[in-house]
């Protein structure tokens, strides 16, 4: 007797971009996709976890396309920068050009599929921080595989969180990650909790790559329709745990211990291939009493439309919001 594999049988067909959105984001969603239908970013296929040379030369070229759309979705920034170095973590301070809550402080970490999005990208992301939130913002340019796997980034993290701290109350700080940066904001504060620091103000996580074993529903029903991140970054993670149990929770913070956290803010989109990981991490919270809201866009896929679309606008205010309920 076989086993039979159980499932839904989906019949091929065209997804078509829905009315239900703005025409910006429509457009958006249009724009990532070929004539066939088939997203654009579903032609890159990342090396093998072996394939150090071809790592280090798709980094070089991700970096710098990732660093040029971070820069055309920020416009124009006020904020000044200041790159500074604590141990081996490197961090990009930003100061905005009008400093609304003197005492107060962003901890920003970047996305970028825990390989890319360093450097350029980084700091940038930092400035729009500082600009949205009116502090100062410290950029996290946590080291990154190939030269530098698990736990390199997570240690670069409690470094930056210590050097927060004791220039700021940890009453007045607030921790946020986008994607693979949400990753580590998680995995930061299981590692505070273990050393006994206090916790922060809050927490922001936008679409965050808390499992890297991909075991949610999303991965398999979002996979192909989020034109953004269309399919799996196994390689990916498996690259970053360097040989580690991809189920650790200090590798997938989903299944840490989460008593105790901040209030947390969570955000994902219907075509977010890391939609389950969205919405699990915000039933984990809810179930050790986490005062946490989820905060789910209709047809949004992975990081939000990539443009100054009425949905981005919205999300925006909603963090701004709830940032500032934190340091109020």
């Amino acid at each position: 007797m076989t086993d039979k594999k159980q499932g839904v049988a989906v019949p091929e067909r065209l997804i078509p971009v829905p009315s239900s959105i703005s025409p910006e984001a429509q457009a958006s969603l249009a724009r990532l996709v070929r004539e066939d239908g088939v997203p654009l970013n579903a032609l890159y296929t990342m090396p093998t976890p072996d394939d150090l040379g071809g790592w280090m030369a798709l980094k070089a070229a991700a970096d710098v396309q990732y660093a040029a759309a971070v820069k055309r979705l920020a416009g124009a920034l006020e904020s000044e920068v200041e790159q500074v170095k604590i141990g081996d973590a490197t961090l990009h301070i930003a100061t905005p050009k009008i400093v609304r809550k003197p005492d107060c402080a962003y901890v920003d970490f970047h996305g970028g599929a825990l390989v890319f999005g360093g450097g350029d990208a980084c700091r940038v992301q930092a400035q729009m921080q500082a600009d949205q939130h009116g502090v100062v913002c410290y950029g996290v340019d946590y080291r990154m595989p190939p030269e530098h796997p698990y736990p390199a980034a997570l240690n670069d993290a409690i470094t930056a969180y210590r050097h927060v701290l004791d220039l700021h109350a940890s009453s007045r700080v607030i921790i946020g990650g986008r994607s693979a940066g949400g990753n580590l904001a998680v995995a930061l504060l299981l590692q505070a909790k273990l050393e006994q620091l206090p916790f922060p103000a809050g927490l922001i996580l936008l679409s965050p790559e808390v499992d890297l074993t991909e075991s949610g529903d999303s991965f398999q029903v979002n996979q192909m329709v989020d034109v953004v991140l269309p399919g799996s970054l196994m390689r990916n993670n498996e690259l970053y745990a360097g040989g580690a149990d991809l189920s650790d929770p200090y590798l997938s913070p989903l299944f840490g211990d989460h008593s105790g956290f901040p209030p947390t803010f969570l955000q994902s989109g219907t075509r977010d291939l890391f939609l389950s990981n969205t919405v699990r991490m915000h039933r984990a919270l809810r179930r050790v009493g986490v005062d946490a809201e989820l905060h789910v866009f209709e047809a949004m896929p992975h990081g939000g439309f990539q443009g100054n679309t009425p949905e981005d606008r919205e999300l925006a205010a909603e963090v701004s919001r709830f940032a500032a309920a934190r340091w109020a």
